[in-house]
């Protein structure tokens, strides 16, 4: 089977699929990889890998770098090892790294009941976490706030290490010593201070040597009058390292405690690894889930070798298993054969591993029990030159082991050999593997082969299109017509001589000939029906995406509508309520007038009256709702219309039809409304509200809202009618600052919030939410 995986290239996608792999327990899971043969079990492999792609697609990809392989200090722990700091500092790392997963995820609001099971379980503990970080700066250095011993100890070495420095500078500038000195400088030796002191002035220069220099001609001596001061430092250093020895010691011990915790966590983010290591490498090779049968049906739309230049490979259609099991392809060398045999054992090991493929979405692949490969030499995709011996060395194992249930991909079957033998034994061979039940797909050159495929049931010609004009293969696979020898035609364009041609074809048997100039007119009248059908299905697509643009423009249109309502109704609600206000103030001046016994009420009361009738005709309009009708009248195409509910002026576009509704035009806007809703429009005509008597609720109260919108997920368009209509009601309730939720994703929602609120003319302020409000997914504005 190994074999089978190395002849496929498999070892190569597990070699890709490793890259996108961030902790060394991933990368280990990726490379023991190997394809499952179970239905059921594939199902869930292939379930990880698709919630772990709608993760990313919609929260982007869960951050992995800090998280280190501990294994070995877990192992460590257990027999009650004292940890060194770079160990510690690399748990306080995967703890941390684990607790921003599970915020990561925290973050999901929709159900993923596989990667939940392993996101909820991630153990953290932040407590152990920041004492680590407490304690240790870096992997060589302990904190000196560890402890207050640690701190005092350090402390004594600095005050002790001036004494020092300041007695050797004395003696270095000193007269007495300076001339008998290499240099001027105060160094370091064994733990000790030391001076550099030419040879052979040892004598001169009383203290203990404690090196030399690699000449010999320096040596480096502790004078004499700082011994006692190395000496207590020396002690000081002990007392150091004992009490980090102390220190770590206590950090090891917290990490003994929650060892378990750990050991079972890096088994999580091993396979958290693992499923995210799937989802970015079928991201990024554009692959989808396929469907999975037990049919023997396998049906690839579009499908591209994983392996091959995204900009160069070709796509193929191939299927089999319904009305053939057996696929015979013909063709010129170096023109697709073996990339397809490759492409359909590939992909179907690759989906049998849990991984999306590269086709289209609703590509099938049939489960087998086995997959097995004769293809070229185990070369690569560019060469197929294998011997005979070898060939069929590899389909008498082949032979051996097959049943009903396998897939078997030939290359050039019977190749190597005398031609006539060779496609006499293919063709047995073909009929074994289709007697046994197995799905075949072989490649040949023998046209034999093609005459025993229109002749048989349950096998089918296929070929790799080549263009006879450039000289060079096109890829394309078409299924139903056998390959088509274009050695005369190749020959005859690279201009051999046409006698030469002539006195060839009359070789060849005039039966085959007839053959292949059939073949060749079929090839030629399948290309001219895929052309027209490949221009039905560009022309559908168009028709379709007109579809759902019109659907989208109505949508909006609708939207739009609600939206004029809604301002409209706001509008008058505010109008209302300055209303509201000047009643009580006019109310307030006229009591103030009684008591004053004033004469001039009635004028006071009547400027009153004119104020608010003044306020209220700007909102008699918004009384007028969708619902209310008028009376009929003779309509005409191009006559001027008034709607007014919408209080718009439009222009009539159509006759009514059998349900009394007439396109009309308003600005920009085209609607289908109902005769019974409009007015003709005349110049006077105006709404007046002289004898209209409108009621003014002084006791009316602002909405209760909440003070927190929701705009995450949705378009911009309607996120922005959303919170223009929530920060009126905002407004109308007297809330101060309110929260908008955006979300984070790539961050075009949050912009054009942040362009809105930046207009708006209530908004006094605004800012991104803080840690604890939302970060970056969350906008706080202050409302004036």
């Amino acid at each position: 089977m190994k074999k089978v995986l190395k002849i496929l290239e498999f070892d190569k996608i597990i070699n890709k699929l490793t890259e996108f792999s961030v902790t060394p327990l991933g990368r280990e899971i990726c490379e023991k990889l190997e394809p499952k043969y179970n239905i059921d079990e594939i199902t869930t492999t292939l379930n990880q890998t698709n919630e772990a792609v709608s993760l990313i697609l919609r929260y982007g990809n869960p951050t992995f770098s800090s998280i280190h392989d501990i294994r070995s200090v877990i192992k460590r722990a257990k027999i009650n090892s004292v940890l060194n700091m770079e160990e510690l500092l690399n748990t306080a790392d995967t703890l941390r790294g684990s607790r921003s997963l599970k915020k990561y995820f925290e973050e999901v609001k929709e159900n993923y009941p596989i990667l939940s099971e392993y996101f909820n379980t991630l153990y953290s503990n932040l407590g152990i976490e920041n004492e680590i970080y407490r304690c240790i700066e870096n992997t060589d250095r302990v904190s000196d706030n560890a402890s207050p011993e640690l701190l005092r100890i350090r402390n004594q070495i600095k005050s002790q290490e001036s004494t020092i420095k300041e007695k050797l500078d004395s003696i270095v500038r000193g007269n007495a010593y300076s001339k008998y000195l290499q240099e001027s400088i105060v160094t370091f030796r064994n733990g000790r201070y030391v001076i550099p002191v030419k040879q052979e002035h040892r004598s001169n220069v009383p203290g203990l040597v404690h090196d030399a220099s690699s000449t010999g001609s320096t040596l480096f001596i502790e004078p004499m009058p700082i011994v006692e001061a190395n000496n207590k430092i020396h002690e000081l250093y002990l007392q150091e390292k004992a009490e980090i020895e102390k220190i770590l010691y206590e950090l090891s011990l917290k990490v003994q405690i929650i060892v378990d915790d750990l050991d079972k966590l890096m088994e999580n983010l091993a396979e958290l690894d693992f499923y995210f290591a799937k989802a970015k490498f079928s991201i990024d090779i554009n692959g989808f889930m396929p469907k999975l049968n037990t049919n023997k049906y396998i049906n690839l739309k579009k499908a591209r070798h994983p392996l091959i230049d995204p900009d160069k490979v070709v796509p193929i259609d191939v299927y089999l298993g319904k009305e053939f099991n057996t696929l015979i392809i013909t063709g010129p060398n170096t023109g697709g054969k073996t990339v397809t045999l490759k492409t359909i054992g590939l992909l179907s090991l690759m989906a049998y591993a849990g991984l999306f493929i590269p086709c289209l979405e609703s590509s099938e692949i049939a489960v087998f029990d086995r997959v097995f490969a004769d293809i070229g030499d185990e070369q690569s995709i560019e060469q197929s030159l294998s011997t005979f011996s070898s060939h069929m060395t590899n389909i008498i194992k082949i032979t051996k082991k097959v049943n009903a249930n396998t897939l078997v991909l030939l290359d050039e079957l019977g190749s190597g050999t005398d031609p006539i033998e060779g496609s006499a034994l293919a063709i047995s061979i073909l009929e074994y593997l289709y007697n046994k039940g197995a799905c075949t797909v072989a490649s040949t050159h023998y046209s034999e082969l093609k005459t025993y495929a229109l002749s048989t049931n349950g096998v089918k010609n296929a070929s790799c299109e080549f263009d006879v004009q450039t000289l060079a293969p096109t890829y394309r696979l078409i299924i139903g017509l056998p390959g088509k020898s274009n050695a005369f035609a190749i020959s005859q364009k690279l201009g051999l001589n046409q006698e030469i041609l002539q006195n060839a074809k009359s070789f060849i048997a005039r039966e085959q000939a007839n053959f292949e100039d059939v073949i060749s007119e079929l090839q030629k009248d399948k290309l001219a029906i895929s052309k027209e059908k490949e221009e039905i299905t560009r022309n559908l697509a168009e028709i379709s995406q007109l579809k759902k643009e019109l659907k989208e423009s109505k949508e909006k249109l609708e939207v739009y509508k609600a939206k004029i309502l809604d301002n409209a109704r706001a509008e008058a609600t505010d109008i209302l309520l300055s209303a509201e206000e000047t009643a009580k103030e006019s109310i307030r001046e006229i009591k103030e007038a009684q008591k004053s016994k004033d004469l001039d009420v009635t004028k006071k009361l009547d400027n009153a009256r004119s104020k608010i009738k003044k306020q209220l005709s700007k909102t008699y309009k918004q009384e007028i709702t969708e619902e209310t009708e008028y009376a009929p009248f003779d309509v005409t195409i191009g006559m001027s219309v008034y709607i007014p509910y919408l209080d718009q002026e439009a222009t009539i576009l159509s006759l009514p039809d059998e349900e009394g509704n007439v396109f009309v035009q308003a600005g920009i806007i085209k609607s289908k409304i109902s005769v019974k809703k409009l007015k003709p429009l005349k110049k006077d005509d105006k709404t007046t509200i002289n004898n209209v008597k409108i009621s003014v609720n002084t006791n009316m109260k602002a909405k209760e809202i909440s003070s927190e919108i929701m705009l995450r997920h949705m378009h911009v368009e309607e996120a922005l009618y959303l919170l223009d209509k929530y920060i009126n009601d905002a407004i109308l309730a007297n809330l101060s600052t309110i929260r908008i939720v955006h979300g984070k994703g790539e961050g075009i929602l949050r912009k054009a919030v942040h362009e809105y609120l930046k207009k708006h003319p209530n908004v006094k302020s605004y800012r991104l939410g803080e840690y604890g409000e939302g970060d970056f997914g969350v906008t706080i504005a202050e409302l004036k």
